[in-house]
């Protein structure tokens, strides 16, 4: 079927050639035309030869693109017809051209193509979020180009490569570099709403920490006083080596159970302190006091950031740690040294026996860091403290022996005692 820019095409050719007769018995382009003018053989023979002249077909995710009127065809028939001599038999030759190649090309594969998004992780508080990744599709332009000129000529159909490519970060690269490296829990009565507060307090300050390679971490600088006007309430506190009220009472454990954690995800301890008695939540040498003068701070020692989550229920409080895992497994080891029992308790008169305050001995210990490789081999096993717990002097309150004749009454009541004899 001839198409409008052929008709052109013929009418273009027979202004510029002029009018004319072909030899006889000649054949163009398989196409007889002996005895025709120029401009009918040159019709004739455009229209055999074109009319089966298939087309060039892009094939591509986004469609297909099909060209016709974008390409131009130079050929040598108005030369052929007018050269031939009588009884030849001859070939056309011609050349497609497609100007807009390079440009069209490049618009077809900007639409296939789709640059990579790496996966993205946010930590807060409540945990890790991820964002998975989206692969990348590159199209291979100067593939399609040689392709298509390959098939230009002839017509054909080609189709537009194209390779998926991973981007640079993926969910399991920042998974793998966010696994659990170390949790740890301690137990305390939930019933003490106060010291439960403080605990609860202290922790929700630590979770959704980050500790760059090598930065330092300071408990006293993530929670801050301990202070009615910060949030906290009054409850049991150890001051000199008794048990008395405080505000903050209750965040030595939140301190400890830290303690507990960064250790055994293979922090490198900075600074810490014992109790001046013994707690009952660790094992000796396990704990860590913290006051206005006495902080728990703790180093990463890995080239990969860490983060902090905690977590408290009804009567526990435990942190986790998430990092790279190095392929080791800290663990403490309490060893007690000397158990020292208390003096005997101190007695005072009362209107009944009970204990006033619980002895407790005094202990004497270490704490070891053992480090484990992969297999279970011990490869270091190194003391970091050692520590004193001072004994806690029991006292007693011992119901007095009423003498024969004394008044049963309280002192409140005895007045008159004398004047009405029961």
């Amino acid at each position: 079927m001839m198409t409008d820019k052929t008709a052109a095409l013929l009418l273009a050719g027979s202004f510029f050639f002029g009018f004319g007769y072909v030899k006889q018995n000649v054949t163009i382009g398989g196409a007889e035309v002996g005895g025709m003018t120029y401009q009918e053989a040159e019709n004739a023979i455009r229209l055999r030869f074109y009319g089966d002249l298939p087309a060039v077909v892009v094939h591509a995710p986004s469609g297909d693109l099909r060209l016709g009127e974008e390409l131009t065809v130079k050929d040598d028939i108005a030369r052929l017809v007018r050269k031939a001599k009588r009884g030849q038999i001859l070939d056309v030759s011609y050349r497609r051209e497609w100007a807009d190649a390079e440009r069209v090309l490049c618009d077809l594969c900007a639409r296939n193509a789709r640059d990579a998004k790496d996966a993205e992780m946010s930590f807060s508080a409540a945990g890790f979020r991820y964002t998975r990744e989206v692969s990348g599709i590159a199209c291979d332009y100067e593939g399609l180009l040689c392709d298509v000129q390959k098939v230009l000529q002839s017509g054909g159909e080609v189709t537009l490569r194209t390779r998926v490519f991973s981007p640079a970060v993926t969910e399991k690269m920042l998974r793998d570099r966010t696994r659990e490296l170390a949790s740890f829990r301690t137990y305390f009565d939930g019933s003490n709403s106060p010291r439960r507060h403080n605990i609860a307090l202290s922790a929700a300050r630590i979770a959704g920490s980050v500790l760059a390679p090598g930065e330092v971490f300071s408990f006293n600088a993530a929670v801050g006083k301990r202070t009615a006007e910060n949030g906290f309430r009054t409850a049991a506190v150890i001051l000199d080596g008794e048990f008395v009220p405080g505000v903050g009472g209750g965040v030595c454990q939140t301190s400890t159970t830290l303690f507990g954690a960064a250790l055994r995800a293979g922090m490198e301890l900075v600074e810490s302190r014992a109790h001046s008695l013994s707690v009952g939540y660790v094992p000796p040498s396990e704990d860590a006091m913290v006051s206005e003068t006495s902080d728990l701070k703790f180093r990463n020692p890995y080239a990969f950031p860490v983060y902090i989550l905690a977590e408290v229920g009804r009567g526990s409080v435990a942190f986790r740690f998430f990092g790279m895992p190095d392929g080791r497994r800290y663990e403490l080891e309490s060893t007690v040294l000397e158990r020292i029992p208390p003096e005997p308790p101190e007695e005072e008169e009362g209107e009944e026996d009970r204990v006033l305050r619980v002895e407790k001995e005094g202990i004497k210990s270490e704490c070891y860091l053992a480090v484990y490789a992969s297999d279970g081999a011990l490869l270091s096993r190194t003391r970091i403290r050692k520590d004193c717990y001072a004994p806690v002097r029991g006292k007693v309150s011992v119901k007095r022996e009423k003498e024969e004749g004394e008044c049963p009454l309280s002192p409140a009541e005895r007045e008159g005692c004398e004047e009405n004899p029961q």
